[in-house]
């Protein structure tokens, strides 16, 4: 069936990079303008056997930046990323035409403190507001205030796609603090960093770095499972619901089926 050419591009995939057998990340140009804000998400589809299969994913990339960059994960019994993971340089997909999607930086309120949560492909907003605001505070257009602190959850190290990158920044800018966290260290001897879920490090970081419900929104993205551990750890300290914004990436099954 033809894609209605009034809300679809056909997108280009221009490069594929492996991190691990079930993650990759891919640039995509996407065949016509496309606006967005650092946090939003696009919708990318393929024809499956019976129809078009679509699912959202969030941008990596900056608006700053001419291609779409997108962080995957393969779920083998999925419908869409067995079909995205064969896809190889010249291929093309659909993508629609707008943005969607509220999970971006609270910053109107002035100066702020941002203590971003995620767990492994959750990381990918967090990627394009870091690229954003490292490209602005480049040309001394940086928002004055404005601090982010990542926490960045995975089971093994090779887990985190953006670790150098998002090291590197964090090392040179005085507005980004940077701590990626393992669950499974026994599983990764070489890593030498912080370990533990990143959810159970909440309490011990949001200390560390004075953040509380009055100078701070908290971000949570990526298993529906550590969103909800976190929710609970944060409005045990204090935060509101007025300070916490939150990104899942899949609906659980026993809740899908009662939603």
């Amino acid at each position: 069936m033809p894609l209605d050419e009034s809300k679809f591009y056909r997108a280009t995939v221009v490069e594929c990079k492996e991190f691990a057998p079930d993650l990759w990340a891919a640039r995509i140009a996407p065949g016509g303008p496309f606006t967005f804000a650092p946090g939003q998400y696009a919708t990318l589809g393929m024809q499956g056997p019976l129809r078009l299969v679509e699912r959202a994913y969030s941008i990596v990339s900056s608006p700053y930046e001419e291609q779409l960059e997108f962080f995957f994960e393969l779920v083998p019994a999925g419908e869409l990323t067995p079909l995205l993971h064969t896809l190889k340089p010249g291929d093309q997909l659909s993508m629609r035409k707008s943005s969607k999607g509220r999970f971006v930086l609270d910053s109107a309120r002035g100066p702020r403190n941002h203590l971003l949560v995620s767990t492994v492909t959750g990381v990918a907003p967090f990627v394009s507001y870091v690229r954003t605001l490292y490209r602005d505070w480049k040309q001394s257009k940086f928002p004055e205030g404005q601090k982010l602190y990542l926490l960045n959850g995975a089971s093994r190290s090779w887990e985190f796609g953006y670790y150098d990158e998002l090291s590197k920044v964090a090392a040179e800018v005085p507005w980004f603090t940077y701590v990626a966290t393992v669950s499974r260290p026994w599983e990764d001897a070489g890593w030498k960093g912080e370990r533990g879920r990143v959810d159970d490090l909440i309490r011990k970081y949001a200390d560390l770095w004075g953040l509380t419900t009055e100078n701070s929104t908290a971000y949570l993205c990526g298993h529906p499972q550590m969103i909800e551990n976190s929710k609970g750890i944060l409005q045990r300290i204090g935060f509101s619901k007025d300070n916490l914004k939150e990104e899942i990436y899949w609906i659980p099954a026993k809740a899908a089926k009662t939603s």
